[in-house]
This record gives C-alpha cells, structure tokens and sequence, in this order.
C-alpha cells in the first residue's frame, strides 16, 4: 500500500503507552491508518485519538506536538506514514 510520511516520535511515554509525534505533513487526522518504522519498530494502526497539550483534537498540521495511544511500543526518531487508499 502506498504511504506517506506524517511525522517523527520524539518521545514514548510506557506507562500510558502515547507516543509523542512531531508532525512533518500538511495534515494529520483521527481516523488516519498510519504506519510507525523504525531500527525495531514495526506495525500499523489507526489512530483512534489525538491530543495537542492534553486537548483533545481531532487533526493536527504541520509543526504540531501531539500524543497518540500507540498499540505497540516505539522509540525516539521512529517514522510515522500515513497509509493512503490504493
């Protein structure tokens, strides 16, 4: 499937499992199906929340700071794509 990338990880945050995401794309949204890779990271999922500064926020753009819940564990510099429809 074709992607995109969306962002980078900054932080992980274990105890609630949010991942910390600096945004790279014009757009990111609740709903998106995205795909984290990274030296040990792998897995695709979709985001079901976003918050900017503990709001809760349904789209994020460019230059924003975001949290996610985060199915699996990632590290710091993973990249984040958006899978896009075929």
């Amino acid at each position: 499937m074709p992607e995109e990338q969306v962002g980078r990880v900054t932080h992980y945050f274990g105890k609630v499992g949010v991942a910390g995401i600096d945004v790279t794309a014009d757009e990111i949204k609740v709903g998106d199906t995205i795909h984290i890779t990274g030296h040990t990271t792998d897995f695709t999922q979709t985001i079901d929340s976003m918050q900017i500064d503990n709001q809760d926020v349904e789209r994020a753009t460019k230059d924003d700071s975001i949290g996610i819940k985060v199915s699996d564990r990632v590290r710091p510099h993973d990249i984040v794509y958006r899978v896009l429809p075929d």
